[in-house]
């Protein structure tokens, strides 16, 4: 299963309000493992970055005017996400900006059902707990030190881990894949390293002493016959 894990950051809150994309970031995961493989661009939004939004993401219009602009990268984009579900963080707002850059530039838009959406599953794991990307960090004690401002890759790399933990621990089949995969070496070249209990070669010495042992007895035969120290089965 292929799964991609999705940050924007933007102009504002509105692309209908001639707000823009400026960065987008994305990390691969195969059967919940990072692969490796990211995709990253920054893109001129062709407007003035309001001084809100750069204290959040701190790019700039000096930064950001000689980069491409959405159009320019929307096929590539489309290709490296493919038909992977989408994994994001307030999905709703990242599909909302991403689908209208998609429209406008002529390119489809991605349907909404492709994106999964942590904050969803956070809240509805963590009822009246604080769901923030920072918040679930903490919680599962994710490092997110390098985060003095929002960034799209750093931030979906982030998230990447959270979600893992979200949906269960990171890599959660890793070692059973693992172990089913070292049982079918062992039988098709007749050697095993499994691991079997055996018995000790030598007992281990007892750990009480005759005193106690003879004390034990005394209980028990005060108990009469129905003690169940006397019963075999």
């Amino acid at each position: 299963m292929r799964e991609i894990v999705l940050d924007t950051e933007t102009t504002g809150f509105e692309p209908s309000e001639g707000h823009r994309i400026v960065e987008i970031g994305a990390v691969e995961l195969f059967n919940h493992l990072p692969t490796g493989k990211t995709y990253h661009q920054y893109i001129n939004p062709e407007r003035l970055m309001p001084k809100e939004a750069f204290e959040v993401h701190g790019l700039g219009d000096d930064f950001l005017k000689d980069k491409p602009l959405f159009k320019a990268i929307g096929r590539a984009f489309l290709d490296f996400v493919g038909d992977a579900q989408l994994v994001i963080h307030n999905a709703a707002f990242d599909m909302k900006f991403l689908n209208f850059e998609l429209q406008r530039a002529g390119f489809r838009p991605l349907p909404n059902s492709q994106a999964t959406d942590t904050l969803q599953i956070a809240r509805q794991k963590f009822p009246g707990s604080p769901a923030s990307l920072d918040a679930l960090c903490r919680r599962f004690g994710v490092d997110n030190s390098a985060r003095e401002k929002h960034g799209a890759l750093l931030d979906s790399e982030i998230l990447a881990e959270v979600y893992l933990e979200l949906i269960g621990g990171r890599q959660p089949d890793f070692m059973l894949a693992a172990d089913a995969a070292q049982s079918k070496k062992s039988q098709a070249t007749g050697t095993s390293t499994d691991w079997r209990a055996r018995p000790r070669p030598v007992p281990l010495p007892a750990r009480i002493t005759e005193e106690e042992i003879a004390a034990h007895a005394a209980f028990v035969a005060k108990l009469g016959d129905g003690a169940i120290w006397l019963k075999r089965g």
